[in-house]
């Protein structure tokens, strides 16, 4: 038997690696996705080998999860439950493509996950795999009674590991798990799992990565310009920049736009707003959330670069969209947004929303100005070639253009109290 295993060289799928193998008798390939998580991946092939595996594949899919994912995600608006920007959902339907791919180009029998059986990602992983390789057998070791029972702990984990001579850091838990990727960084578990306690303290600062807090934030405000395209984020214009690019190791110079704003990829876009929206305290949130297996849990977010882009997406649109299109597409942020978190990024309804969500976004043109202030993001300016927004019309003197006439107006609210006036008098009848 050959199974592929989602690995990152931890304790847990370290543990899992190993147990796979020995459970199974398989052969283990494992599969390591890097969307931006930055963290240290040099020594993961040696280590994955000595635990036992006949190979790794490590790839980089953060160009790919920022313009296949994250960006047609962000041109629905869609954000869950009206607060979180959906960071981890939006990047496990990714990884798991990658991983059936490498199953089927290794003609692997089944693909495994470390996910908890109380958790979301179990459900993400699984139906991606059902939906692109439905031929594929899922191990779930976790959902597995006897797994459980040979490790109720961490400390019989760790056991396992010097037993086997398997290399793991062996310090205290955090008190609390860290998921990290382009769009986020989220932390839930352990101190968090107590809904009263407050994460924005001062003493819960050394949990963020990504931000600092908003009182920690400078006094001054920071301007940035974003230009669009079909909906769509394709150049930053700040006076620092390039300096960001080069501090991050990008090679070369960009060109510029017409606005004389650094065009870049969905990749660079991000990296750069996590930066400037992080050191304004940009993107926290802390939400106690519907799980799809049915519990509420309760998590802290940190999204700097997606709160940014997707105030600023609302602002272009604001020109640029027709007033029935786009109340027809915010009706569908939450159906939208709750396909992402479940784990139905490839189901035909999801799929069948992204066109509409394209088409709503065909004349999503423009440039915003944002001020950026301990913590907020303010609409400084937004502009647009294709602006519905007709000033000669909304103004509030007289109308050169003739394209208003105020006196139809009458007639407008006459036909819309008509329903109104007749329910009022029937049941002022019956009273």
């Amino acid at each position: 038997m050959k199974i592929v295993l989602a690995y990152s060289g931890g304790l847990d799928t370290s543990v899992l690696l190993a147990w796979l193998k020995e459970t199974y008798q398989a052969e283990i390939i494992a599969f390591c996705a890097d969307v931006g998580q930055e963290e240290e991946l040099d020594g993961l092939e040696d280590k994955a080998i000595s635990t036992g595996a006949s190979k790794i594949h490590i790839d980089n899919l953060c160009e790919e999860f920022a313009q296949d994912f994250i960006f047609p995600m962000i041109q629905a608006n869609a954000i869950y439950e009206g607060q979180y920007f959906l960071g981890t959902s939006i990047a496990r339907p990714l990884i798991a493509k990658r991983m059936v791919e490498i199953a089927r180009a290794e003609n692997a029998d089944a693909v495994a996950h470390g996910a908890t059986g109380k958790g979301n990602d179990q459900v993400r992983f699984e139906l991606t795999a059902a939906a692109l390789a439905p031929e594929l057998e899922v191990i779930a070791p976790w959902r597995q009674d006897r797994f459980r029972e040979q490790f109720p702990g961490r400390a019989e984990m760790i056991a396992y590991c010097e037993e086997r001579r398997i290399p793991v850091q062996a310090t205290a838990k955090k008190p609390y798990s860290m998921d990290r990727n382009l769009l986020h960084i989220s932390f839930e578990a352990g101190i968090l799992e107590d809904p009263w306690f407050d994460a924005s303290a001062p003493e819960s600062a050394g949990m963020y990565v990504l931000s600092v807090s908003p009182e920690q934030a400078p006094d001054r405000m920071e301007t940035v310009e974003l230009s669009f395209e079909k909906g769509l984020c394709t150049a930053v214009g700040h006076p620092e920049t390039g300096a960001l690019l080069a501090e991050m190791g990008y090679k070369g110079v960009p060109h510029q736009d017409s606005e004389g704003h650094a065009v870049l990829s969905p990749y660079w876009i991000m990296k750069v707003l996590n930066r400037l929206g992080g050191r304004n305290g940009i993107g926290r949130v802390d939400m106690v959330e519907n799980r799809f297996v049915g519990m509420k849990s309760r998590g802290v977010y940190e999204t700097p670069g997606g709160a940014i882009l997707h105030f600023a997406h609302r602002q272009v649109e604001s020109l640029t969209m027709d007033r029935e299109v786009m109340h027809l597409r915010d009706g569908l942020i939450p159906k939208y947004a709750g396909l992402v978190y479940n784990g139905f990024w490839f189901s035909p309804e999801r799929e069948a929303l992204q066109a509409l969500v394209s088409e709503s976004q065909k004349n999503v043109t423009g440039t915003v100005r944002l001020k950026l202030y301990k913590g907020n993001v303010i609409a400084a300016g937004r502009k647009s070639p294709v602006s519905l927004y007709n000033p000669h019309i909304a103004t509030m003197e007289a109308d050169p253009t003739k394209a208003y006439n105020q006196n139809d107006a009458s007639g407008f609210i006459a036909l819309n109290a008509l329903r109104l006036k007749v329910a009022s008098r029937v049941h002022a009848g019956r009273a």
